[in-house]
């Protein structure tokens, strides 16, 4: 039994090691309840700015990898995740 619990975790556990936000998710309109729910999928904040008339949040994974997470500002959802160019 052990033998298949080991494969199970070393199959899964990458997934779980970069786990980022995903488009559809709900993070929040206002910078504070945005930091918490990416942070909480595995984003931390750098940074937030306005770009063509959505929230950009620039994020580090647990991976050191930047990306890009756009919100949109009425409804909290994530729109679009990119890796930072």
């Amino acid at each position: 039994m052990m033998p298949i619990t080991l494969a199970f975790a070393l199959v899964t556990l990458p997934a779980f090691a970069f786990a980022m936000p995903q488009v559809g998710d709900i993070v929040g309109t206002n910078p504070e309840d945005a930091t918490k729910a990416l942070k909480d999928a595995g984003c931390a904040v750098r940074e937030f700015e306005a770009e063509d008339g959505m929230i950009e949040a620039k994020c580090v994974d647990t991976a050191k990898m930047e990306w890009e997470v756009y919100i949109n500002p009425a409804s909290g959802a994530v729109t679009k995740i990119k890796a930072e160019d």
